[in-house]
């Protein structure tokens, strides 16, 4: 590529950026193996004669895809070693993000554990189909597929996707409400209010992967979840600083000791009630969560 290309070739490439870190990040549930994935694509991109390529949305999507394949691929065998259970890295997503409800909910973290469970190959056509609407001819050209293959591995990926999801809450008043009660009773120990804002069936599963405190098995029940969540808080450093994000498009909790995020949690509704909590300590997950001001 010439250098009169560069400046072209940048401004296609960050012309998509945001739209392939998306895809890497459902595929993956890392946020910096979403970068690493879109860097690497980039020295690809960058070494190409980007006049040459006739469409280069489609050329950057097949790229991220297959890197994405690979790289979720060597992760499985590492995931099998992982202690404690494997939630994804929370993201902070905005209004934007949260107004689009379908787009919503292929990055939420119920959504991105269940799609753990599909093969690499069904998690690549699965995000490409429900989260962006790609043509099943043209995510073919992206995995390497014929296209019947992949209209065969989308309705498999689908029917394991709709036979095991939960549907959530969506409404955001409602959301925001009993998240606010939810913090203020967890952090004033009140026993009492917890209960009053969780499912009778909830589920509370922690991911410190060994490096901080976390149970090793989720809990479930309305009483040992609330105990769980009380004991934890009053595990928290002196005088910690709380903030009511939007993680993964869905209501969140991040706890910072000082400037630094030590919990994140989100809280998933059904019903008006918190139905399922993903507590994340471990730190190597929590680097990119930053306090507003």
């Amino acid at each position: 590529m010439t250098a009169v290309d560069v400046p072209e070739a940048t401004r296609i490439f960050d012309e998509h950026r945001g739209r392939l870190h998306a895809i890497a990040y459902r595929m993956l549930g890392r946020v910096g193996d979403a970068e690493d994935v879109v860097q690497d694509a980039w020295l690809r991109w960058s070494g190409t004669d980007a006049t040459a390529v006739a469409d280069p949305e489609a050329y950057l999507v097949r790229v991220v895809t297959r890197l994405a394949i690979d790289r979720l691929r060597s992760a499985q065998a590492r995931r099998e070693r992982y202690v404690g259970p494997w939630l994804p890295e929370p993201m902070v997503t905005g209004p934007d993000v949260a107004e689009e409800v379908a787009r919503a909910d292929t990055v939420s973290t119920a959504m991105l554990v269940l799609l753990e469970s599909l093969s690499p190959l069904e998690r690549a056509v699965f995000v490409l189909r429900e989260a962006f609407g790609y043509a099943y001819a043209e995510i073919a050209e992206m995995v390497d597929r014929s296209e019947a293959s992949v209209r065969q591995t989308a309705r498999r990926a689908r029917e394991h996707v709709e036979h095991r999801r939960v549907r959530y809450d969506t409404d955001r008043a409602t959301r925001d409400e009993v998240t606010r009660r939810f913090l203020a009773a967890a952090a004033g120990g009140d026993l009492a209010g917890l209960m009053a804002v969780l499912a009778p069936d909830v589920t509370l599963v922690s991911d410190g992967g060994g490096k901080a405190p976390a149970p090793r098995k989720a809990i479930v029940g309305l009483e040992p979840v609330a105990w769980a969540l009380v004991t934890f808080a009053g595990r928290m450093p002196a005088e910690p600083r709380t903030e009511i994000v939007e993680l993964n498009g869905g209501p969140g909790i991040v706890v910072y000791s000082g400037t630094t995020p030590a919990v994140a949690l989100t809280l998933h509704l059904v019903d008006g009630a918190v139905h399922t909590i993903h507590l994340i300590s471990n730190p190597d997950k929590l680097t990119g969560l930053r306090p507003a001001g």
